[in-house]
């Protein structure tokens, strides 16, 4: 396997086999990326097409502050959040709900992180667009409510709102897929007897 830096370096020269050889090795890492954010693969491949045009057109301003995987990865969230956008998909409420976060001792927190990652992100791909967004930016993306706002353009108390509103209703997905007969407890799914 080739070094990055020479993939790069060959894909600014225009070199079609190394771009086959950067979406050969990324492509699947940035799909995982666009299936967070999108609403069923045909979206998420348009998602992830858009994605490479625009980091093949626009290498040469990757300016090497942080890794260059990590740059892929913002522009893929950009080309998401574009995307929905141009679909007027991303609607949000400006009601505001008292704001809780993931916390340590938070059961359903607990319950995400015992899931396997494809059945979590099965979970929050059945969630409305504008909770599945705030969700992906603020629990897994580590954005803060005001950065979340200022990028989708909504206020930070909507983010939140939208935040809450998208815990309650992966609470209720999470339910439905361990069956009416599981509880949860304290990170572990106990079953009762029938």
């Amino acid at each position: 396997m080739r070094p990055l830096d020479h993939i790069v370096s060959d894909c600014l020269k225009g070199k079609p086999v190394a771009q086959r050889e950067l979406y050969d090795r990324y492509a699947s890492l940035l799909l995982g990326i666009c299936f967070r954010y999108a609403n069923g693969r045909d979206d998420a491949e348009e998602i992830l097409q858009q994605s490479f045009i625009k980091i093949f057109t626009r290498m040469e301003s990757f300016n090497n502050q942080g890794s260059f995987e990590g740059w892929m990865k913002r522009i893929t969230i950009n080309t998401a959040l574009n995307f929905l956008s141009s679909q007027k998909r991303l609607g949000f409420t400006e009601e505001v709900t008292p704001y809780t976060a993931f916390h340590n001792e938070d059961p359903e927190a607990e319950m995400i992180r015992s899931m396997e990652h494809e059945k979590l992100f099965e979970c929050i791909s059945r969630l409305p667009d504008g909770y599945r967004v705030v969700l992906n930016l603020f629990a897994i993306e580590g954005l803060s409510h005001k950065e979340i706002g200022e990028r989708l353009g909504i206020t930070e108390s909507t983010s939140r709102s939208q935040f809450v509103r998208a815990k309650s209703a992966l609470k209720k997905i999470l339910e439905e897929s361990f069956n009416t007969d599981a509880i949860p407890y304290v990170g572990k799914v106990v079953r009762t007897s029938a």
